[in-house]
């Protein structure tokens, strides 16, 4: 099946099985997933985000340990950003390689918010920067430095809430890659939540090639402290090359005045 009808077929899928639910959605990308939504932390509050992200394919995986995601709220509107995994990597009949890998940072502006239930539209242009030599010998990092430009899009649909992402990454070297993220979701409790998500990462005359489909959900453990997970594999099953596992699990950390208090709910 082509890569559009596996995301059109899935993405029916997901908003069908949500509209099942009889409870509100309060469903958004970011952490634990790949897609990201327009939300921003708010004006002075910071959001952490601590986690361990593990890709496993035929003969070999890689694991984030940890992922640093570190966002500060300008405004309402707008939020700085700052991303870098320490990569673990191990391949059958090869050394283990280990060290920090590319990082990104970038800001993201919400330039459309229709509030609650409404139309809201972002872009988070973001720079990938160029990693260490030795890393990128090792094959933990990619060459840099390059260019994310993405828009988001996210609006509550009756019961349930929609995420859509679209971003096309601009090369100084090294392929051109694009990427297309669609997610839908649930929340059961107001400390309870479960998404779905499908996620299109494809590089042009090179790899990722890659449709994955994941499951995962958000737990609030007190004021301030969210747990993490998240769990999937590609549509192509044990093909070369495509993962047969991704997952994520983590906590994210809510700060407000500064960092000065943890983040209570309104």
């Amino acid at each position: 099946m082509a890569v559009w009808k596996r995301l059109i077929a899935l993405a029916a899928c997901a908003a069908g099985a949500a509209v099942c639910w009889p409870l509100g959605a309060s469903a958004q990308g970011g952490p634990p997933y790949l897609t990201t939504d327009p939300g921003t932390p708010g004006n002075d509050n910071w959001e952490i985000n601590i986690a361990s992200m593990q890709t496993v394919e035929r003969g070999e995986a890689s694991y984030q340990v940890p992922q640093l995601d570190i966002n500060f709220g300008l405004g309402d509107r707008l939020q700085l950003s700052y991303e870098i995994p320490y990569v673990v990597q191990t391949a059958a009949g090869q050394p283990r390689q280990n060290g920090w890998s590319n990082a990104l940072t970038g800001v993201k502006w919400r330039f459309l918010d229709q509030g609650e239930g409404g139309w809201q539209i972002s872009t988070f242009p973001q720079i990938e920067t160029s990693a260490t030599m030795a890393a990128r010998l090792k094959g933990i990092a990619g060459n840099g430095p390059r260019i994310l430009l993405p828009v988001e899009v996210a609006k509550r649909e009756g019961p349930l809430d929609l995420n859509l992402e679209v971003g096309y990454y601009v090369p100084w070297s090294g392929p051109q890659e694009r990427i297309i993220g669609f997610l839908a979701g649930h929340t059961f409790h107001k400390r309870f939540e479960i998404d779905g998500e499908v996620y299109n990462d494809w590089a042009m005359h090179s790899l990722p090639h890659d449709t994955t489909f994941d499951f995962g959900g958000r737990y609030k453990l007190h004021d301030g402290f969210i747990l993490l997970m998240m769990a999937g594999r590609s549509f192509s099953g044990n093909a070369s090359g495509q993962p047969e596992y991704i997952g994520y699990f983590g906590v994210q950390v809510l700060l407000s005045k500064f960092g000065r208090t943890l983040t209570h709910d309104d």
